[in-house]
Order: structure tokens, then C-alpha cells, then sequence
């Protein structure tokens, strides 16, 4: 069977960027709770009251589809011993730009997509195999949450990512796994399919960050569960935002969550203060945003990818590490680094 992901599609808009907004794409902050208030232990960027009434609310929204649950800290329960996590949830909400008076409207529209969707027969049963092969994605995820278990055939993208396929429905995400793939055919021909349909989506928002010292990177964005995942055709996304082509030296990339990607063409010596910014940036979305997928940067080229940036071992901040390929690159580019 495949692993259901309620889309929550038409919930996230894609806003532009008011000149000077830079810092709005690292983080939304609508008015709600300050930053003094104490902080829920297991969403900390709700505020322990934002929580309280954040669950409630889930319980609320399960009770009216006549469905009793037991709230824990990250996840509901109910008597079948079906679990439902919280954490996609809380940091959509954290997101909205309307702030904590719509929460009551996404809760149960997120709880009625997912009871919906588990309540309708299964789309591997209704769908015919070249439906399915039309409705395919490729799909980026870290570590979290990622069972090799059941994606044993998932492939290694970089440390901390692997590409695994998805089928694309109208209210869900479904990640296939093992089982799920089987009967559909030969691996690589649905992995290429997958990619022709990733290629044919429509980049939905693309934005120039710049700062101090001639950064500069791009972020691509938008309400796709794919826009991460186009990292795996880069080259073609580079070209199609930028005009550009990527040189031999490749490109810096982040995927901080589902629905960002950035990327920096390294071309001239801007690819060190762009390492250092993409770096807080990768950081910063990753921490709440939902769809987490990694902290890190990573250096592309010709479809490799080497991790540049990471969380240091406390958790509280950023290291830059480069291998001796990057730093010859470094180098020819700077000078001695």
C-alpha cells in the first residue's frame, strides 16, 4: 500500500515579495503570540497557549465527522488504533499569514480531507496503470520520517535525501511504497515517466534574494508538493527562471521544505557570501515549515550532490564544511580560502 498525505491544496498562497521583503521568505511571522510567551515543548514555535488551543481544535474538528480521538503532544489517536500526526498541521498554521482567526477553518479542512481520504477506496484499485503512470511524481524527503522499510527501492540523492515516487491526486499525496510499485511496471521506466511529468509542471513563483557583499541566490516556490523535487531537473529550472545555463562548476542548492527550492549558479567568487546566506536560509525553513525536508546546502553538479552546510552537533548553529573537489573550485574562483 502507498502512504496517504492530505495535499491541503489552495491552502498556501504564493505571495510576492515587496521590495525589501527578503527576510519574509526565510520566515512568516503573523501577529500572534510574542516570542516571551512560553513555548510549546513539542511545536515550539506556537506558544504554549497557541497549543493548548491548537489540539483542541483538532479534537473538535474530529468529533463533528462523529469521531472520537486521544490527543497527544504530536499526534491524535483513535479506538482502531489509527494515528494521525500534528506536525504538518501546526506548521501550516503557523504559516498563514491570517494568523491563529483561521485556524478553526484549516483544522477542518485538514481533518475532513484525511478522513475522506481514508474512507474512499484506494486509488491503486480504481485507477488504471497508465492513469497512475500519468499522475507520477518524484518525490524529495530527508530523513524524517522516511521508513527504508518500506521504500527499499527509494534512491540516494545526497546525505539526508532520497527520491522516492508519489501519485498525485486531487485532495492526497501518495507515496508509494514497495508494495504500491510492484504491479505498475519496471522501476526505471516509472522513474523516468515520473521525471517527464516533473518537467512539464508550471514554476509557480520564482524570487531573487540579494544582500550585502553581492549575494545573490533564487528561490523557486510555490504550492506543488514537487517544487523541492525539481532540484532533480535543475538544469532545466535554472534555464527556465534565470535565462542561463548552468557552467561545469554547478550550482549551490536547498530544499528546506516541500514547497521552496533554492539555488545559486556559481559562476565568480559571489558563491562564497551566497553559501553563507543560503545556509541560514536552508536553516531557517526547515525549522517550521511544513514538509520539512533539510537544513542543508549542497553543492550540485551534473546531477551529484555534495552536503556543504549542516546543523553543528548541539543543534544551535551552522557549519560549513567543503571537500577538496569544492575547495579547488573555491580557489579558482576566489583565490586562496
Amino acid at each position: 500500500m502507498g502512504t496517504w498525505v492530505p495535499s491541503q491544496r489552495g491552502r498556501r498562497p504564493v505571495r510576492s515579495r515587496r521590495k525589501g521583503d527578503d527576510v519574509g521568505l526565510f520566515r512568516r511571522r503573523p501577529k500572534r503570540d510574542g516570542q516571551d510567551a512560553p513555548r510549546d515543548p513539542e511545536f515550539p514555535y506556537l506558544s504554549a497557549d497557541e497549543g493548548a488551543r491548537f489540539r483542541s481544535l483538532v479534537r473538535e474538528a474530529f468529533a463533528e465527522q462523529g469521531l472520537e480521538v486521544t490527543v497527544y503532544a504530536d499526534v491524535v489517536a483513535d479506538s482502531a488504533g489509527r494515528r494521525f500526526g500534528l506536525t504538518n498541521l501546526a506548521t501550516l498554521l503557523h504559516h498563514d499569514d491570517r494568523g491563529s482567526r483561521c485556524w478553526p477553518e484549516l483544522v477542518r479542512h485538514h481533518v475532513g480531507t484525511v478522513l475522506r481520504t481514508m474512507a474512499e477506496p484506494s486509488a491503486l484499485d480504481t485507477l488504471s496503470v497508465e492513469q497512475i503512470r500519468s499522475q507520477l511524481y518524484p518525490r524529495v524527503v530527508g530523513e524524517d520520517g522516511f521508513d527504508p522499510g518500506k521504500f527499499g527501492y527509494a534512491r540516494p540523492v545526497a546525505p539526508g535525501l532520497h527520491e522516492i515516487l508519489a501519485l498525485d491526486l486531487p485532495e492526497s499525496v501518495m507515496m508509494l511504497t514497495d508494495d504500491a510499485l510492484q504491479p505498475l511496471g519496471d522501476l526505471r521506466y516509472l522513474r523516468e515517466q515520473a521525471l517527464y511529468n516533473l518537467r512539464g509542471l508550471p514554476i509557480e513563483g520564482h524570487e531573487t534574494v540579494r544582500g550585502d557583499g553581492g549575494t545573490r541566490f533564487d528561490v523557486v516556490l510555490g504550492e506543488s508538493f514537487y517544487t523541492a523535487s525539481r532540484v532533480l531537473t535543475l538544469g532545466s529550472v535554472v534555464r527556465e527562471t534565470t535565462g542561463a545555463e548552468l557552467t561545469p562548476d554547478g550550482a549551490l542548492v536547498a530544499v528546506p521544505f516541500r514547497h521552496q527550492l533554492a539555488f545559486h549558479a556559481i559562476r565568480d567568487a559571489t558563491v562564497v557570501p551566497a553559501l553563507n546566506a543560503m545556509a541560514a536560509f536552508a536553516a531557517a525553513g526547515y525549522t517550521d515549515a511544513p514538509g520539512a525536508i533539510s537544513p542543508c546546502v549542497y553543492w550540485w553538479r551534473e546531477g551529484r550532490m555534495t552536503r556543504l552546510s549542516d546543523r553543528d552537533e548541539a543543534g544551535q548553529g551552522l557549519r560549513i564544511t567543503v571537500d577538496e573537489e569544492f575547495q579547488a573550485v573555491l580557489e579558482r574562483l576566489v583565490g586562496d580560502v
